[in-house]
């Protein structure tokens, strides 16, 4: 929020496009088949959304929250052989196709795609070890898993690799979410599939994660993209790209100052933009800090460490608050 007002998680624009969209390519880039999108909150976005992509795909709506893995359970019937689970409010560069083949080769029940933080500690952490069931070598960056631990102090930190959100499953562990209830992959069905001592596998992925449930990192992920735009499967959109890494449209409008920034299709700035994104159609005319700038919004104060929705007019100062 509240970005989110709006749109579900997934359909909040990076560079223009819905987040979704990337772990969506990744998937067709592997030869996956049919992608199922799972979701409750605003569906019908993501309805109209998914209808527009070139690989056969539908949406499958909850009526009430089931969960992470819960809501993979609803669709139990059609698990019929290896499959694949993202997460759709992530952009990363998972090459699937490399995850399948460690997966196949293991003989894992579970592979779980893994990034490497600095401070694990905001984190899931995942321990792995040379052989199944052996103790946690922190110095590996793929193997079996061996221990879990959520957000672990730094004393307890044992590695610091985490979970990614992206899973390649087998249909048999399905049979271990109890039908009808909210349930959650990290938390309950991967330390069950843990403790009976089914092989689970892991391999940290090159490239970029960033998970954009936090605003603040929708700004590290599209600066990322654009700095390595050209060895990242990722489309860009037509625009300027400064000598600072900035990226403007070739549909925004700018005459004022911008600095490592993004300034998206439509947007307009007569001002001041610093450390900032500045989303389709909005209007800068005041200055903008460290900010987050929603679609269709007009800021004619300064701001600073901000996150703006959609639709509105700022015209007061706002000094280290988020609104």
């Amino acid at each position: 929020m509240p970005l989110t007002k709006n749109r579900p998680k997934p359909m909040v624009p990076v560079l223009g496009r819905p987040v979704i969209d990337y772990v969506k390519d990744a998937m067709v880039a592997a030869g996956l088949s049919e992608i199922i999108v799972t979701t409750g909150y605003q569906g019908e976005q993501l309805i109209s959304h998914v209808e527009t992509w070139n690989v056969a795909s539908r949406v499958n709506q909850e009526s009430s929250p089931m969960g992470t893995a819960g809501s993979v359970k609803l669709l139990d019937e059609l698990l019929n052989d290896t499959f694949v689970v993202g997460s759709g409010d992530s952009v990363a560069s998972f090459d699937i196709e490399d995850l399948l083949k460690s997966h196949r080769e293991s003989g894992a029940k579970v592979t779980m795609a893994l990034w490497k933080v600095e401070d694990p500690t905001e984190f899931g952490i995942v321990g792995l070890s040379s052989s199944q069931g052996g103790p946690v070598e922190s110095k590996l960056s793929e193997g079996f898993i061996s221990k879990f631990k959520e957000k672990p102090s730094k004393e307890e930190a044992f590695s610091n690799l985490i979970n990614a959100g992206l899973y390649i499953i087998e249909p048999e562990v399905m049979d271990l979410i109890p039908a009808g209830e909210k349930y959650d992959f990290s938390k309950q069905l991967f330390p069950d599939v843990l403790s009976r001592g089914w092989p689970m596998y892991a391999k940290t992925v090159n490239g970029i994660w960033f998970d954009v449930g936090h605003p603040f990192e929708l700004h590290s992920a599209q600066m990322a993209l654009i700095e390595r735009r050209n060895e990242l499967p990722f489309p860009m959109p037509d625009g300027e790209i400064l000598p600072d890494g900035s990226f403007i449209s070739s549909q925004a409008m700018v005459s004022g100052h911008v600095e490592n920034s993004v300034i998206l299709s439509g947007a307009s700035v007569n001002g001041a933009v610093v450390n900032s994104v500045v989303m389709s159609n909005s209007r800068i005319n005041g200055v903008s800090e460290s900010s987050i700038i929603g679609e269709n919004s007009i800021i004619d104060s300064r701001i600073q460490r901000c996150v703006i929705g959609d639709k509105q007019h700022i015209t007061i100062d706002i000094e280290n608050e988020r609104r």
